[in-house]
């Protein structure tokens, strides 16, 4: 192989069902050196890793998870016109060995692309517990593609895989091997016919294959893709083959008597059937498999639901618990260090700045760093055992009754990490309705930024059932996310949602680097956040807090102390003032509306913004020697365990960050964006009112 025509840089794909450990390989193929932005035009996440490998750079794109290259949602659309448009060099699908028809399905739609495609035999190690034999010497020739057993999780089968990729990429640049015109799936005489009809009125534009292989378009216009439909427009001959296709699949289902999406998909699937069958080698199985044993209690009709609720308390319980110990360490560390910096810096503005705005506001936030670490950990041990995916199981039905669909319960379970992602996880939803019902609903779940606020309050004013408080405030949203829905089903956006179809993943004990990667990277994104956008707002709220500035009065502020009177005439009060008219009725007076402003930015700016206006207000030495801002709160007469909790709801239920609003935007449109935070701040007033009403007539 002439040494000169060997490309240094091979462009990979990686791609496969959800579940089938594609994320676990990924990680161990690229380990930290990664980067996570967004495909152009659309939010779906794009994560790009690199790899030195025997004298190459390996670039992997790390597509979107789905079961098939069907347009039905946008993460299919993504990753097929990846492939379709990037031209990667090669396609690595993984393929999870415990349940290999599905995988292979898909597998053989990759093929099709026009893009040589090498099949990682994932989870090897779990499918030859459960007594499979996979010959994947002679499934691979049945295939037309190299197959590498792998486990991602042990790093196992790696390098082989790699080196197939190498092998297969320079082979098919420079001797034209897996030529894509040699590789395909044999539909049976009468659709072959029809396939070959179409294709032939295909290729008469060159410049048009040249991106989109004639084969593939034929299958997909016969399988009526309207995405392949649309992108069929740029052909010039686009009527003609339009209304032939038309006359062809009219012949299908008249010959065939069903629909001409359902004769493609039954021949993949004899296709495969047939291969599996000559490959693939199943035991007797004699006993109960332990995911069944498992399974017969986490998904039983009566124990299910109790016992998903029980998880979640325990998780509750547990960052409370375990946490409170390492926020108070940092709370007397940024105390002391609040402490020495006085002591460093003369009096004046630029000590403010510092102390009272950086330290009293990201401080403040930081401080919480260990109980989301805590959280995020559990909730990663969760998904990474498989039991999540029974959780939305068993959810479904309990979903249906509410107008909603049991594949939301992913994205509302996202939602408890960040709307954003949460948001974006919608559009593997097939139905359009699904996926606004969902995204109404998701905001309404508590996210990682709401934490700070609810772990202060509640350590402040429920010291003992803190972690029963936080938990009643999670569950109050997920009951206002199933009542909405209900009621969106019966108004705005009323029919029926599509029936529910899911596979379960066979049990897995999570490996140690995969739960550190998931708490790291949401760890960072949570410093991230520290350094930039609390950041900022905390020397916003310290600037409209502190100008302009003014001396008491004697006269007219006779009980008032100084900064007393610096806050209320500062611009922070006089935009408080202007809205408290509005939270008066919920409670709320005007600093703690600054605080409701504020956090539109992040919701983690309401603990930093109460964090400057609590230090710049105080004259009590506690409080510049170091005091915590829940004993600070503590002190104020207009808080109380009554104000504190309708804080936690309005933070809970109010319209979310920004970044939420851009996603709502970006998936849905401006209607449904206005439409949804008009709801979420109704709501939250309401709520808040009865609630506040509600106390005060019973003396709270």
């Amino acid at each position: 192989m002439p040494e000169n025509k060997i490309e240094t840089v091979i462009r990979i794909g990686l791609a496969g069902n959800p579940n089938a450990g594609k994320t676990t390989l990924f990680n161990a193929i690229t380990g930290s050196h990664q980067k996570v932005g967004n495909y152009a035009g659309v939010t779906v996440e794009k994560k790009e890793g690199r790899r030195q490998y025997k004298g190459r750079e390996l670039i992997i794109f790390d597509l979107p998870g789905t079961y098939s290259l069907t347009a039905y949602s946008a993460d299919e659309v993504v990753a097929r016109d990846f492939i379709l448009e990037e031209k990667p060099d090669i396609i690595i699908d993984v393929i999870d060995s415990t349940n290999i028809e599905r995988n292979l399905y898909f597998c053989l739609q990759l093929q099709e692309l026009g893009v040589p495609v090498v099949g990682a035999l994932n989870i090897i190690d779990q499918a030859e517990s459960m007594g499979l034999d996979i010959d994947e010497e002679l499934l691979s020739e049945l295939l037309q593609l190299p197959l590498v057993k792998t486990v991602g999780a042990k790093k196992q089968g790696l390098d082989e895989l790699l080196d197939i990729v190498v092998q297969v990429a320079d082979a098919a640049k420079i001797a034209g091997v897996l030529n894509p015109s040699e590789i395909k799936v044999y539909y049976g005489d009468e659709l072959e016919r029809e396939i070959e009809r179409i294709e032939t009125l295909v290729k008469q534009d060159e410049k048009f294959t040249a991106i989109y292989p004639a084969r593939w378009m034929a299958i997909k216009l016969i399988e009526k893709d309207k995405d392949a439909n649309k992108k069929l427009r740029e052909h010039k001959d686009y009527a003609l083959i339009e209304k032939e296709t038309r006359r062809h699949i009219q012949h299908l289902e008249k010959h065939f008597g069903r629909d001409s999406e359902i004769i493609v998909s039954e021949q993949r699937y004899a296709y495969v059937n047939g291969a599996v069958a000559e490959a693939v080698f199943s035991e007797e199985r004699t006993h109960v498999s332990l995911s069944e044993k498992i399974d017969s209690i986490l998904l039983n009709r009566f124990l299910g639901l109790p016992i998903f609720l029980f998880f979640l308390w325990a998780i509750f319980q547990f960052t409370f618990i375990i946490g409170e110990f390492p926020k108070d360490w940092i709370q007397a560390g940024f105390g002391w260090l609040s402490v020495a910096l006085s002591g460093l810096l003369p009096e004046g503005l630029l000590r403010s700045l510092v102390v009272d705005g950086i330290i009293g506001g990201v401080g403040s936030v930081l401080s919480f760093v260990p109980l989301i670490i805590i959280l995020f950990l559990l909730i990663s041990v969760l998904e990474d055992t498989g039991y999540m995916s029974r959780a939305a199981f068993i959810m479904d039905k309990f979903l249906h009754i509410f107008g909603l669909h049991g594949q939301s319960f992913l994205p509302m379970m996202l939602g408890f990490g960040c709307s954003v992602p949460a948001i974006m996880a919608t559009r593997t939803m097939r139905s359009v309705r699904d996926r606004i019902m969902t995204i109404m609903v998701v905001p309404l779940m508590s996210c990682g930024a709401k934490l700070p606020v609810y772990v202060l309050l509640a350590a402040a004013f429920f010291p003992n059932n803190a972690g029963n408080v936080v938990m009643s405030i999670y569950l109050i949203g997920i009951a206002l996310g199933l009542v909405s829905a209900m009621v969106f089903k019966r108004t705005v956006y009323k029919g029926k949602s599509t029936p529910f179809v899911m596979e379960l993943p066979t049990y897995r004990v999570p490996t140690v680097r995969g739960i550190l990667w998931h708490v790291w990277d949401k760890t960072c994104h949570y410093f991230r956040k520290a350094g930039t956008i609390i950041l900022l707002a905390s020397v916003l709220v310290w600037a409209i807090t502190t100008f302009p500035r003014t001396v008491a009065d004697p006269a007219k502020h006779a009980s008032e102390s100084q900064a007393e009177i610096q806050m209320e005439d500062s611009y922070a009060g006089q935009i408080g003032k202007v809205i408290e008219p509005v939270l008066r009725p919920i409670g709320f007076d005007w600093k703690v509306g600054i605080a409701v402003i504020t956090g539109f930015a992040a919701k983690e700016v309401v603990v930093s913004t109460l964090g400057v206006l609590y230090k710049v207000e105080s004259n009590d030495a506690d409080v510049n020697a170091g005091q915590s801002l829940g004993e600070a709160l503590k002190k104020d007469r207009n808080f109380s365990p009554l104000i504190a909790y309708i804080l936690m709801l309005f933070t809970l239920i109010n319209v979310p960050c920004f970044a939420a609003l851009a996603a709502i935007r970006a998936e849905i449109g401006w209607k449904w964006l206005g439409f949804s935070a008009a709801y979420n701040f109704v709501l939250a007033w309401v709520v808040c009112f009865v609630v506040y009403q509600a106390g005060l007539y019973f003396g709270l």
